[in-house]
């Protein structure tokens, strides 16, 4: 299972590290999770810089695409140097997004009649790119899923292991995750987020 973390220069660390680190719990299954980048290296909104594992095109090929959010994520949203090298196909992979990632799933066309969940910020520039945003923090419609707000990054990464693996293996994701004394309950939180949306 390879699954693409879409992380762009002036990128949120919540939104790629978050996802990257509770889908890894999945690696011993196999599971192959790698920050993909259009660019060797990329720095952080925040000035951590990082190297990518694999270049973008690698997101192509991949089983699943989850596009970050960042601080420039406009501007990547009008370079076609970099949106011409995406190629995806949401009848053969999982697209999620995450707050001004959801932009970009809006710009390339894949939310066509899916409303979506975005951030505060990002909200009025997806509905200006004709897309219905939702008061919540994740919707997913078939094979296509987003999320609004830093810490729903959880609810993406419980979404995608509940649909490709179980429901035992996203809740045992979320667990090792948790914060002590309250393991139970981010489990059963973030499994009712999710599970409506699950078939």
């Amino acid at each position: 299972m390879n699954i693409a973390i879409l992380t762009f220069e002036g990128f949120n660390e919540l939104d790629s590290f978050i996802a990257a680190g509770i889908l890894n719990r999945m690696k011993p299954e196999g599971w192959n999770v790698q920050i993909t980048c259009p660019s060797e290296q990329v720095t952080s909104m925040n000035g951590v810089t990082v190297t990518a594992q694999q270049p973008l095109e690698f997101a192509n090929t991949a089983d699943v695409v989850v596009f970050g959010s960042g601080i420039y994520t406009r501007d990547i949203a009008k370079d076609s140097s970099i949106l011409d090298r995406l190629e995806l196909d949401p009848h053969r992979q999982l697209l999620a997004a995450q707050c001004s990632g959801t932009l970009l799933l809006a710009t390339l066309g894949y939310l066509n009649g899916v409303p979506a969940c975005t951030d505060l910020t990002t909200k009025p520039w997806v509905i200006d790119a004709g897309v219905d945003v939702l008061n919540q923090p994740f919707n997913a419609q078939y094979n296509i899923a987003t999320a609004g707000g830093c810490m729903a990054s959880q609810y993406l990464a419980t979404w995608i292991i509940a649909k490709l693996a179980n429901n035992t293996a996203a809740a045992s994701a979320i667990h090792y995750v948790a914060p002590v004394g309250e393991k139970e309950a981010l489990v059963a939180k973030c499994m009712a987020v999710v599970s409506p949306f699950i078939s």
